[in-house]
């Protein structure tokens, strides 16, 4: 376990699950297993929100069939499409009933267009504040942070315009988060960002792995990867400069990385 004090995180009781996308979901679902142990269990009701993801109902059906594998007693989805859809009352009633939220994986921005600032997206934050395990995926999990990539570029080396930030959900405060990270190769954009924002904790996570973070703000690997720290508080760049696509000077930056245990 990883003392994260630069992630200035997870204000509320709750744990959250930040995940790097294809989590395992046929053999020993490592991930999706703790997730569910620590909703309830058999005692637990999981929402699931599947704004971010192409696939609609679908998505929600395929996770309901997997929490409900696992053992989870109750499992919901919500699909708002709209900001008006997001402030339902009745959206916000089945939140505060639940004891674990699942968001999916797809666009994190249209995640983000539609729930951040509503009643729904408070609602995610009271029931972190009083101890829901919450979880994202993919693009759920890059939603998680205070800012977010929007969208970007991939590749080994940092560059200026190589990514672009937007304001996200804020449950987890004072990172950025990247997912599918080794697999994509995105090293060099959460360097470009950090560079960027050293203010802010750059977390990389690789496919099937998750970091979980609990309310005393430490951080914890599971999952077949590693997550990459990279942190920028005694960075030296040229990154104000942003002229074109040019690579950018970063040095002084820490990573660490972090595997599983």
């Amino acid at each position: 376990m990883t003392d994260a004090g630069a992630l200035r995180a997870v204000g509320g009781a709750g744990p959250v699950m930040v995940i790097g996308g294809a989590e395992d979901r046929f053999r020993d679902k490592v991930i999706l297993g703790t997730f569910a142990e620590l909703a309830g269990g058999k005692d637990g009701h999981v929402v699931v929100i599947s704004t971010a993801s192409s696939l609609g109902e679908a998505a929600i059906d395929a996770y309901r069939e997997l929490f409900l594998g696992l053992g989870i007693g109750r499992v919901s989805g919500i699909r708002p499409e709209e900001r008006a859809e997001a402030d339902d009352p009745a959206a916000v009633q089945l939140l505060s009933e639940a004891t674990g939220v699942f968001l999916t994986g797809g666009n994190q921005s249209r995640l983000t267009q539609v729930v951040a600032g509503t009643r729904l997206g408070d609602a995610i934050s009271n029931a972190h504040d009083r101890g829901v395990a919450l979880a994202g995926t993919s693009a759920g999990a890059s939603a998680l942070a205070s800012h977010m990539v929007a969208f970007g570029r991939e590749g080994p080396t940092p560059k200026h315009r190589m990514v672009h930030l937007a304001a996200g959900l804020g449950i987890v405060q004072g990172v950025v988060i990247d997912q599918h990270f080794e697999q994509r190769g995105r090293i060099g954009r959460l360097l470009a960002l950090v560079a960027q924002s050293p203010s802010l904790l750059g977390i990389g996570i690789d496919e099937d792995t998750c970091a979980v973070v609990n309310g005393a703000r430490e951080l914890y690997v599971i999952g077949r990867g590693a997550v990459t720290l990279v942190d920028g508080s005694h960075v030296k760049t040229d990154a104000y400069r942003g002229k074109g696509y040019r690579p950018v000077m970063v040095s002084g930056a820490i990573l660490h990385s972090l595997p599983s245990g």
